[in-house]
């Protein structure tokens, strides 16, 4: 996992690994929530190289999501490849995080006057 402030837009890129499975899901929570905890709250999860996603790595995104939300921040998805965007919209997580096809359209999406998606149910 990489991240990649990108001061220009008050945002950063969060590249994700190949696979976020139950093994190392601990590791990347960790690692994420602490980025967010040093003001880094507006976060692109770039999954252009993700090619599996359990459902432990899924709670990885929604534990940042909401860690984020509480400093008034946001998260977007980029570029999942269609299996792991079917699985996304299988749980319905699109609903609370908008998914981009390209990095400039993913940070445009967390301009600070953007507004947030709410949870629904």
């Amino acid at each position: 996992m990489n991240f990649e402030l990108k001061a220009q837009q008050h945002a950063s890129v969060v590249r994700l690994p190949r696979k976020m499975v139950m093994a190392q899901t601990p590791t990347y929570r960790a690692a994420i929530l602490e980025y967010i905890n040093k003001g880094n709250t507006r976060l692109v999860f770039d999954m252009s190289q993700l090619e599996y996603i359990d459902s432990s790595g899924l709670s990885v995104l929604i534990s940042a999501r909401k860690n984020t939300m509480h400093y008034h921040g946001n998260i977007v998805l980029l570029n999942p490849n269609s299996s792991v965007r079917a699985l996304i919209e299988l749980t319905r997580l699109h609903h609370i995080m908008d998914i981009y096809e390209s990095e400039e359209q993913a940070l445009d999406g967390l301009r600070e006057d953007t507004p947030l998606k709410e949870i629904t149910r």
